[in-house]
């Protein structure tokens, strides 16, 4: 398993996920989301194998009602590459699958 979990330090779920996978001595590499951020790429993935930007967007952000305005999926990306604050955490990706939020259900079938 590759595991990335990308996260703000002061998030709960963040840090309940961090726990899961070191209970179970699975090895996973953390990100800062709000330091370093998503590449464009990375980003992709993410929303396909979630099912849509939308599902990513934290609706309790001060700025996340901003994005309802915008029209094209890549203006919206774009905006959320620049702010990736506006993410809901934690993002964890292993290789193609990821998941959004504390998703230890899903993380369970991925060992």
């Amino acid at each position: 398993m590759n595991i990335q979990i990308f996260g703000k330090n002061k998030c709960f779920d963040t840090k309940k996920a961090e726990r899961y996978f070191k209970e179970r001595r699975i090895s996973f590499q953390y990100i800062d989301l709000p330091r370093y951020g998503m590449s464009p790429r990375e980003l992709d993935s993410v929303i396909q194998a979630v099912g849509g930007l939308d599902k990513l967007i934290d609706e309790k952000h001060p700025e996340a009602a901003t994005l309802t305005y915008l029209a094209f999926d890549e203006a919206k990306s774009s905006r959320v590459l620049d702010d990736p604050t506006l993410l809901k955490t934690p993002i964890v990706r292993n290789g193609r699958k990821a998941t959004v939020g504390y998703r230890p259900e899903v993380w369970k079938e991925w060992e």
